[in-house]
């Protein structure tokens, strides 16, 4: 790789897997990522509080390394699915800010044509196969991609994002049993971030951990810091090598939180502002910069060159979207379409 980190402080077998895998160019492309994410989240709430957005929307603030790092080893053949609250992983897997902001705006020019909305947007030519209003819905959808890939004999992967809440849904349980089954190259992703709309996971669980349920698919199961990006990305390069040795799925636990409330008709009484303030202590963005900077592969300059670049690329979609063509109200059945039976 061109763009490659200077070792000559430290010997390469003292240095993380995660810095030995990615170049230089590429840890700080994951760095802009995380900002494009936290902008996005940002300029969507608002532009919500405006009034140029409509319906709801559930923001990822604080949980941009679970995204990025999940997506950094992945090619661009590889299948994602996501969740409602799924902004962020699309923009981890290379997304245009300004199509999804036309998605938002309902614009001809979105990636669904303006009929996705905030839940449902879908990037498939990326890989991307889809955000997912359903609770656990994406899970089962990413068995089905893996089940494909395997079938065409490729060696690419399929990582599927859910959350915390998915995990007690039958889907869930069902999915990971067949992907066990059949050895699918598949990754679960669980985000957990610690509450289920406004229930948290100390009351809805009886295990500690969503990862413990690995052990019953016979798959491995693994719990990491979800806002530490090299933690994330460590394990899902593990699971996603796996996988495509044809060894079967993974299942990764993540744990995070989403600094907003659910969605933003959330009042936020469930929680106290004292645990809110403990998680944005340990902000994954501000955590990444410092260990880019203590392994000497960034300057404060460059951090504030990023800043701005993130911020100006956001102004710039949201811009795109408010100009974009409304839908011709005539085409409301475009794209609608259902299957009939024999007679």
């Amino acid at each position: 790789m061109a763009d490659t980190l200077d070792r000559s402080a430290a010997p390469a077998a003292n240095l993380r897997p995660f810095y030995q895998r990615f170049s230089a160019a590429e840890l700080k492309e994951a760095l802009r990522r995380m900002y494009l994410i936290r902008r996005f989240e940002e300029g969507a709430e608002d532009a919500y509080t405006r009034g140029l957005i409509h319906g709801t929307m559930h923001l990822s603030i604080g949980q941009e390394a679970s995204a990025v790092g999940s997506c950094m080893d992945l090619r661009k053949s590889d299948y994602i699915t996501s969740t409602h609250r799924g902004h962020g992983h699309c923009i981890a897997k290379g997304a245009d800010p300004k199509l999804m902001f036309a998605e938002f705006f309902g614009k001809e020019e979105g990636y669904c044509r303006g009929r996705g909305g905030s839940m449902h947007i879908a990037d498939v030519e990326g890989g991307n196969l889809g955000a997912n209003g359903i609770v656990a819905g994406g899970i089962p959808i990413a068995v089905g991609a893996a089940l494909a890939i395997k079938q065409q004999k490729r060696d690419d992967v399929a990582l599927c994002f859910f959350g915390d809440g998915a995990s007690n849904e039958g889907a869930f349980h069902e999915a990971l049993n067949m992907a066990a089954i059949w050895k699918l190259p598949v990754i679960f992703v669980c985000e957990n971030n610690k509450y289920g709309m406004s229930v948290s996971t100390e009351r809805s669980m009886a295990v500690a951990h969503v990862a413990d349920r690995a052990a019953s698919y016979n798959m491995p199961g693994q719990v990491v810091d979800g806002n530490r990006i090299e933690d994330v990305s460590e394990a899902v390069m593990a699971a996603t090598a796996r996988a495509r040795r044809g060894e079967g799925p993974s299942l990764i636990e993540c744990k995070t939180y989403r600094i907003r409330g659910h969605s933003k008709s959330d009042r936020n009484r469930y929680r106290t502002r004292e645990e809110i303030e403990e998680w944005q202590a340990r902000d994954p963005i501000g955590h990444f910069e410092t260990e880019l900077v203590a392994h000497g592969l960034l300057r404060d300059g460059e951090i504030a060159a990023i800043r701005a670049a993130a911020e100006g690329e956001i102004a710039e979609a949201i811009e795109f979207a408010r100009n974009g063509t409304d839908p011709d109200p005539r085409e409301g059945t475009r794209d609608v379409y259902t299957t009939l039976g024999a007679a």
